[in-house]
């Protein structure tokens, strides 16, 4: 270092001092830095123990400190687990309010009033005579001179052409068959149109189908009873049933089974000079060929009266209807058919109606203040309800989970419940009504009118 004489006028400075100095003053800049580095760091850890003390559910610990990480999981588990049990209370809350409307709809509102929706004209038959089935989901008009499949909006879906005298209609499922009573003529349909015709050489009593098209009739002739089998075209099958008056007795009605392998009979016979009646089944499946003459079980606990009606109402269940009684028929083994329940009535049976799954009968109340007594039984026998009715109906049927009564101009409506859902008179007349596709709809039909009407 070359230090300048005391006093002189002029300094100078070396190199070896400046790099000296510059180093120094350096480390002093990096020095600094670091302190300002520090004191940023200082300074972000403050204003987030600030964040955590002011966080909802937060509290201030050791003066200042802020809450731990487990403590801070577990407030904001709970504040999730309070959103999530508010949200179901709401959602559940909402479900029962929906399943409430719902369940006064269709079982507790009583309807008082109702407005036409839409009506529409169908060609008159020519003769004057209509007859109406329901047909599936909708409806089947049937005349003298033909047969007309009516859709739920009141269109001709498809039309066939016959004559009859007497034309009768059986329906099952998706299958219907029209007979000319004491004719010789049938026409089997289903919903895409004609199926099937034929012809018999005996008159024709009564007829009944199978949801898959098979028919039977039921002929006779001045010694015996027949029942004749048809194909689902017309065809005749090789089965029959024969009964000979002076030995076994008449055959008075018939019954397919859907599958339309089970036949159900009802046959009324002479013994010591009293009359009785006699259920049978007759099995023309593969299960049946062992018996003789495919006869799988007869029943005459109802032999003490007429049995003039038999119906399948399922594959496994059966009823017969006579004069104070009904039987039960359960064939869920199709070679041992059961009688499940039996039904005496002590007053005189009106009506009776039927669906796969109900039977309902109209009796005489000749006690009560009503003028009959509706009874409403399970396929199976068990009594759904009973109840007493004042109507003064002309017709009863099941459509659903409705009993519907009425005459030509006005209907009342129970629900399985046996609650009265409508009670009232039209401006309109018609000749047979059902459930529509909505909750409160009735499709109504007669003459040359389809009418849609919503009850309110």
């Amino acid at each position: 270092i070359e230090v300048c004489p005391l006093g002189a006028k002029n300094l100078v400075i070396s190199p070896t001092f400046c790099c000296i100095i510059g180093d120094r003053i350096d480390r002093m800049g990096d020095k600094q830095m670091s302190n300002m580095d520090s004191m940023d760091r200082e300074q972000k850890k403050r204003q987030l123990r600030q964040r955590m003390i002011s966080s909802p559910g937060g509290q201030s610990q050791g003066g200042g400190r802020g809450l731990d990480e487990e403590e801070i999981v577990r407030n904001a588990e709970a504040r999730t687990r309070k959103k999530r049990i508010r949200m179901f209370i709401i959602l559940a809350a909402l479900i029962l309010a929906a399943f409430a409307a719902a369940y006064y709809s269709l079982y507790v509102r009583r309807y008082e009033d109702y407005r036409t929706a839409w009506e529409k004209q169908i060609p008159a038959s020519e003769n004057g005579f209509a007859g109406y089935e329901p047909f599936g989901s909708n409806v089947l008009k049937y005349t003298k001179d033909g047969a007309s499949y009516i859709n739920s909006r009141g269109k001709i879906v498809w039309s066939i052409s016959y004559q009859m005298k007497s034309p009768v209609c059986y329906v099952n499922g998706s299958y219907a068959v029209i007979a000319d009573r004491q004719g010789n003529s049938l026409y089997i349909c289903n919903q895409e149109g004609q199926r099937g015709q034929a012809e018999t050489t005996l008159p024709i009593l009564r007829a009944s189908v199978s949801a898959h098209g098979v028919t039977a009739v039921l002929l006779e002739d001045s010694t015996a009873s027949y029942i004749s089998f048809f194909k689902e075209d017309g065809s005749e099958l090789d089965w029959l049933i024969k009964t000979v008056m002076s030995k076994s007795g008449y055959l008075m009605d018939v019954s397919l089974s859907p599958e339309g392998s089970q036949v159900m009979v009802s046959n009324v016979y002479l013994q010591d000079g009293m009359m009785g009646n006699r259920v049978a089944f007759y099995n023309f499946s593969e299960y049946g060929k062992s018996y003789p003459d495919r006869l799988v079980g007869g029943f005459e606990e109802m032999k003490d009266s007429v049995i003039p009606r038999v119906r399948f109402l399922d594959e496994d269940h059966a009823c017969a209807f006579g004069n104070g009684q009904i039987g039960f028929f359960s064939l869920e083994n199709q070679t041992s058919p059961a009688l499940s329940a039996h039904i005496k009535l002590e007053e005189e049976l009106k009506s009776v109606c039927y669906s796969d799954q109900y039977v309902g009968v109209i009796v005489e109340n000749p006690e009560g203040e009503s003028d009959y007594r509706l009874d409403v039984y399970s396929a199976g026998g068990k009594l759904k309800f009973s109840k007493p009715v004042s109507f003064q109906y002309k017709e009863i049927d099941i459509d659903g989970d409705m009993v519907i009564l009425y005459n030509e101009n006005s209907c009342e409506i129970y629900n399985m419940s046996g609650k009265c859902r409508f009670s009232g008179s039209f401006d309109f007349t018609f000749s047979a009504v059902r459930a529509g596709k909505m909750e409160n709809e009735l499709i109504f039909t007669g003459g040359d009118t389809v009418r849609s009407i919503r009850l309110k």
